[in-house]
């Protein structure tokens, strides 16, 4: 499984995704800029000593890099499809937009089949970044039978 973060904001949270991705043998990717050094002491601190061993890869351009990807899923309150509607292949993508912009438009109407939502009570803000990709991966891996 890989996570995409886009250009995400509070250290924090990519800390803990740093710790999720890798206690699940999940590589991460984050789209820049980030709003933070990937250098960051509060990343560090977050991701503990998971961060130096974990496969990290920069994109600079998502669009481009998605062009000859064939299973990925972008997440959003917006999206109208559950997250446990789904079928994850063992090879999926799963894409996260930053805490206060989220993903940019183009996105959603390019792909709007490939967004989905975890349900939550409506007219209310989005779950954390960290805790919304450990729930989709989980998913993920579950369906996949937590094959790391």
């Amino acid at each position: 499984m890989q996570i995409i973060l886009f250009k995400p904001e509070i250290p924090q949270n990519t800390g803990n995704i740093i710790r999720t991705c890798y206690l699940t043998n999940a590589s991460l990717s984050i789209v820049t800029p980030a709003s933070f050094s990937l250098s960051d002491r509060n990343l560090k601190r977050a991701g503990l000593d998971y961060f130096k061993d974990l496969d990290l890869e920069k994109i600079d351009d998502l669009e481009k890099y998605l062009l000859d990807k064939k299973s990925f899923y972008f997440f959003s309150s917006k999206a109208e499809k559950s997250y446990a509607d789904v079928k994850y292949k063992k090879d999926a993508i799963l894409i996260f937009g930053s805490e206060t912009s989220g993903l940019p438009k183009i996105f959603f109407e390019k792909y709007k089949n490939n967004f989905l939502k975890i349900p939550m009570k409506k007219n209310s803000r989005c779950l954390n970044l960290s805790n919304t990709v450990a729930i989709a991966l989980y998913e993920a891996l579950r369906q996949n039978n937590f094959s790391f």
